[in-house]
C-alpha cells in the first residue's frame, strides 16, 4: 500500500481545519488606579468574577475569607491545636513505642490506664477536627 493510498479523499480533506476553535479570551487593560479601586469594591472576591458579575449585571460575589474557614471553623481547629500541645501526646507515644520495640513494657493498670487516656484525646482530637472540616463526627474510629 502506497503512502498516496493512505491520504485518499475520504481520509484526508485539506479544506478542514480540525476542530471549532474557542474565541479568544477577552483583555481589558485598566490604569493601576483603576485596578485598586475595583480590587477595594470587590472586597476579596476573585477580580475577574468581580468584573464580570458587574458587566453582566449579575450580583457580585459573596466575599471570601481568606483562610476560607468560618470562624467556628477556626475556633473549632484552635481547639484541638491546643489540645494537641497540651497533651505531649507525641511524646508519651514515642515512648511507648520505643519500650514497646525493646520488650520493656509492662502491662500493669497504670499504663492500660494511660493507654486508654491517650486514646480518648485522640478521639477528641479527631472529633474537633472533623467538626472543623464540616463532617460530621459520629461513627468508630
Amino acid at each position: 500500500m502506497s503512502l498516496s493510498e493512505h491520504f485518499s479523499a475520504t481520509n484526508f480533506n485539506p479544506g478542514t481545519t480540525g476542530p471549532k476553535k474557542r474565541p479568544a479570551p477577552f483583555s481589558l487593560r485598566l490604569s493601576p488606579d483603576e485596578r485598586a479601586r475595583l480590587a477595594v469594591e470587590a472586597a476579596g472576591a476573585p477580580l475577574s468574577t468581580y468584573i464580570k458579575a458587574k458587566v453582566l449585571g449579575d450580583a457580585p460575589p459573596l466575599r471570601l475569607r481568606r483562610s476560607g474557614l468560618a470562624v467556628e471553623d477556626r475556633q473549632a481547629l484552635a481547639k484541638a491545636l491546643a489540645l494537641l500541645g497540651r497533651s505531649r501526646l507525641s511524646s508519651n507515644l514515642n515512648q511507648l513505642a520505643h519500650l514497646a520495640n525493646v520488650g520493656a513494657l509492662p502491662v500493669t493498670p497504670e499504663t492500660e490506664a494511660e493507654l486508654t487516656e491517650a486514646l480518648a484525646e485522640i478521639r477528641e482530637i479527631r472529633r474537633l477536627v472533623m467538626v472543623a472540616l464540616g463532617l460530621k463526627p459520629g461513627g468508630s474510629p
